[in-house]
C-alpha cells in the first residue's frame, strides 16, 4: 500500500500556504494568494515558488525555510497525521499490507515523519522522496526505486492520492489507483477516469476500499 503524504495521509494544505507565506514575510516579500497556492499544490515546493513568488531569490528562500517548517512542527501546526488516519494505518498492516510513502517532497520536509519516535514508526515501512528518488510525480517513473527496492511488481500494488498527477503516475506505471477526495483541493472530475480505480471520501475509508479491490469479482 502507497500512500501520498501532503492531503492524503494529513491534511496540509492549509498549513502548507500559512507556512510558505510566513517564509516569505521573513524575507520581505509579499504574501501569494489562495489560488496561486492551490494551482501549484503537489509541485516540488522549490519549482513552484517563482510562480508563487516571482522573482524570488530560491537560495535564500531554501536557508530560511527549513527553520520556519522546525517551529510549525513542534507547534503542531503541520504534518498532523489524525487518529483516524492511524488507525486506519493500522489496519492495513493488520491485514498483512506493507504501507510506503511516496511524495513530491524533499528529504528535509519528510525526514521528522521517519524518526523512530514518530506517530507513523510500526506503521511505514519507507519512505520515497526528492532524496532517494530521481524522478517526480506525474512521471510513473517515480515508482521506479520503490519497485526495484521492495521487490514488489506494480500488479501488487494500489497508490492512494488526492491530485490528478497522482493518478497519471501511478496509471502510467500500472499499479492501481485510489482517489482520496477529504481535502476538497480536487475534484472528482480534475481526474482522468482511465487512471482511477477507486475513490474514497476521507482516509479511513481506505482499508475498505483496498479490500474491496482484492475482492474477487462474482461471475
Amino acid at each position: 500500500m502507497i500512500v501520498d503524504v501532503d492531503d492524503t495521509l494529513c491534511l496540509t494544505e492549509a498549513g502548507s500556504f500559512e507556512l510558505v507565506n510566513d517564509v516569505l514575510a521573513r524575507m520581505g516579500r509579499p504574501p501569494m494568494s489562495r489560488a496561486v497556492h492551490k494551482s501549484t499544490w503537489g509541485e516540488v515546493l522549490l519549482d513552484a515558488m517563482p510562480v508563487r513568488s516571482p522573482g524570488v531569490d530560491l537560495e535564500r528562500f531554501a536557508e530560511v525555510f527549513p527553520g520556519v517548517l522546525r517551529e510549525y512542527l513542534a507547534a503542531g501546526r503541520l504534518d498532523v497525521v489524525p487518529p483516524e488516519n492511524l488507525e486506519a494505518l493500522d489496519k492495513l498492516v493488520l491485514g498483512g499490507r506493507t504501507v510506503l510513502l511516496l511524495t513530491s517532497r524533499a528529504e528535509a520536509e519528510v525526514e521528522h515523519m521517519l524518526a523512530p519516535d514518530h506517530v507513523l514508526a510500526g506503521r511505514v515501512s519507507g519512505a520515497y522522496h526528492q532524496g532517494n528518488t530521481r524522478f517526480r510525480k506525474p512521471d510513473p517513473r517515480a515508482f521506479d526505486e520503490l519497485l526495484a527496492e521492495t521487490g514488489f511488481t506494480p500488479a501488487e500494488c494500489v497508490y492512494v492520492g488526492d491530485s490528478p498527477g497522482d493518478a497519471v503516475a501511478a496509471g502510467g506505471a500500472g499499479i492501481r489507483f485510489i482517489a482520496c477526495l477529504q481535502s476538497g483541493v480536487r475534484r472528482l472530475d480534475e481526474f482522468d477516469q482511465r487512471h482511477v480505480t477507486a475513490v474514497i471520501e476521507t482516509f479511513p475509508g481506505l482499508p475498505a476500499a483496498v479490500d474491496q479491490l482484492d475482492t474477487p469479482a462474482v461471475p
